[in-house]
């Protein structure tokens, strides 16, 4: 399974750290990302990659809740097919 996470939000410490941490507690591998920062907002954009015998969309979201609700961060998940068809239109 393959997805686009975004991240959006005031700067703080940490925050790549924390997203970082949380996809590999379940065994996402981030395989692409860029982050950029413009006037003190920060926003990171990746592509993760796992299997889903293992792990499912439903608890990647969940799990990416946890550290949006931790950090006050808006971070969002799609299915990189829906991603892709979405930049089609």
């Amino acid at each position: 399974m393959k997805a686009i996470v975004t991240v959006i939000g005031h700067d703080q410490v940490g925050i790549i750290a924390k997203v970082s941490q949380k996809l590999a507690d379940l065994q996402v591998n981030i395989i692409d990302m860029s982050q950029t920062l413009m006037h003190g907002d920060f926003t990171m954009m990746l592509n993760g990659e796992w299997d889903e015998t293992t792990t499912s969309f439903e608890q990647v979201k969940a799990g990416l809740k946890e550290v949006a609700d931790e950090t006050g961060l808006t971070i969002n998940i799609q299915r990189e097919e829906l991603f892709d068809a979405i930049q089609k239109l």
